[in-house]
């Protein structure tokens, strides 16, 4: 499952007050160029400031990373907050999922969403993207957000400026990719992802492990072929992906030999790349 998000950023500190005053994420370190943040007990996105960096388009990279809430009710306060501060995101109606998609000050893609199997299912099947509501008809999954629906899961005494609670975590990251058979290759042929659906039709696949809907989303919207960023871009620098013990990252990494994939050792885990260039790693927990 994925761990923390690590991003490279031109403004440390304009972001540090964003992440806390706007996401209610908690600043756990900094340390010169670097920050983390996320809950009490852990990171979820790391920022590392570098100078003259900027914005691109048409590359790969990140899409966006998401965060997972525990229940809609905490969903509902990290809208109302957003409200509140009258921050621009577009609250979106997954019918499995419900959800808000913003970007942060940088332009970094980030998705806020809940869980709500209960009201349907969203998948591919036969190449195309299926929404079912859980009366059998079907949906867009792309619906606006019945907001104060949402709104109606808060109480009278809800405070909206609390840190995230201690269950958040990043529920999955959205890629944009070369050309998504071959990152499905990657990602699922050697480090071992299953295929949850790929549809050539929308140039996007999901992958994950364990059954979950997707821990991974790839995409060749910025255009097939699309190159790597330039050194001196903003965004995605990691991804960082959890293993569950030693032998399962033995065997990944052996897999990752045998394919003749480099990766070094580094203090978080190890740090490889896939054809894209997107930075990923991947550790035990």
């Amino acid at each position: 499952m994925p761990g923390h998000v690590s991003l490279k950023v031109s403004n440390l500190e304009n972001q540090i007050v964003f992440y806390q005053q706007v996401l209610g994420f908690k600043l756990r370190w900094r340390t010169g160029n670097k920050a983390g943040l996320g809950t009490d007990d852990v990171d979820l996105l790391r920022l590392t400031e570098k100078t003259n960096l900027k914005k691109y388009r048409g590359v790969t990279g990140l899409y966006h990373f998401a965060v997972l809430f525990p229940d809609r009710r905490e969903l509902a306060r990290a809208v109302a907050r957003l409200s509140m501060l009258k921050y621009r995101n577009h609250p979106t109606d997954h019918i499995m999922t419900k959800t808000t998609y913003l970007d942060d000050p940088e332009g970094n893609g980030i998705e806020l969403y809940a869980e709500s199997p209960e009201d349907g299912t969203f998948v591919i099947e036969n190449n195309d993207f299926v929404t079912r509501r859980a009366d059998g008809t079907l949906s867009s999954g792309r619906e606006p957000l019945d907001v104060q629906a949402l709104f109606s899961h808060l109480k009278a005494d809800d405070k909206l400026d609390v840190p995230i609670p201690p269950q958040t975590r990043i529920g999955h990251v959205h890629l944009h990719v070369r050309n998504v058979q071959e990152a499905v290759d990657f990602y699922h042929g050697i480090l071992g992802f299953d295929v949850m659906g790929n549809s050539s039709t929308f140039q996007a696949a999901f992958i994950s492990a364990g059954g979950y809907h997707h821990h991974l989303g790839l995409n060749a919207w910025q255009g097939e072929g699309a190159p790597p960023p330039p050194a001196d871009a903003v965004g995605l620098r990691h991804f960082t992906i959890d293993l569950p013990d030693q032998q399962a990252l033995d065997d990944v990494m052996a897999r990752i030999t045998r394919a003749g994939i480099p990766f070094n050792q580094t203090e978080d885990g190890m740090l490889l790349y896939d054809p894209s260039q997107n930075g990923v790693i991947l550790r035990k927990v």
